[in-house]
């Protein structure tokens, strides 16, 4: 039964931590810088909102992440992939500039994916609420019910997040897949030997969120033990 229990565990590890493992591999991989390519990732990330005629996006340097922000129609690259000149740099800045052709477009994933957004932000305050109120709730009111309700509560809330995770995916694979790596091929900006390995660097891109809906997960599991 202990073997068992190792094995299982293991397993568990894996599945939540792999993913994340394996896309900082990919990012990393490819991250040598390139004598051969014309720009930085930030360049090129200007060069294809002026293509495109993105009016109003902005590039700019983020220490906190790549990412869109269509608040601000703002691509946000980290250091590394804003005057990077590698293979990751660059696919990384096409998949950014997907997100902002969706927003330009007025795509529905985007868009739906905004609104959860707000809505996570929102619920997992009100979570973070019921967690620390549960404990003192359920002493003054003296009932496991009260106790295990508000606990119970504040699951489901965390349950949102993965939820939005999960919605986000397929707009993330339309921006790796259906946008950067058309444009990176069509648009001649990458070698044909270069277009498997950026294949590589935008798969991970678009999986970054799964890894994080697998961390949520993590963090739901460790609240429903307490239920039982």
């Amino acid at each position: 039964m202990a073997v068992l229990g190792l094995l299982a565990a293991s397993i568990g590890l894996a599945v939540l931590f792999g993913p994340q493992l394996w896309i900082s591999h990919q990012m990393k991989k490819h991250a040598t810088p390139r004598d051969d390519f014309p720009g930085t990732g930030g360049e090129l990330a200007e060069h294809l909102a002026e293509h495109f005629e993105l009016n109003g996006v902005g590039v700019e340097r983020f220490e906190g992440g790549d990412h869109y922000d269509p608040e601000t129609r703002t691509v946000r690259l980290s250091p590394d992939n804003f005057d990077g000149t590698s293979l990751t740099a660059v696919a990384v800045a096409a998949h950014e500039i997907g997100h902002a052709i969706q927003h330009h477009k007025g795509e529905r994933g985007l868009a739906l994916r905004q609104r959860l957004v707000g809505w996570v932000v929102a619920t997992d305050k009100i979570a973070s609420i019921f967690f620390l109120a549960a404990p003192v709730l359920g002493a003054v009111i003296r009932t496991p019910a009260a106790f295990f309700g508000l606990i119970a509560t504040g699951v489901l809330l965390l349950g949102i997040r993965i939820l939005v995770h999960l919605v986000t995916l397929p707009v993330e694979y339309d921006a790796s897949f259906n946008k950067a790596l058309p444009i990176l091929k069509e648009g001649g900006y990458l070698k044909d030997e270069d277009l498997g390995h950026a294949r590589g660097v935008l798969k991970a891109a678009a999986f970054t969120y799964v890894a994080q809906a697998l961390t949520s997960l993590l963090d739901l599991a460790r609240w429903i033990r307490i239920l039982r």
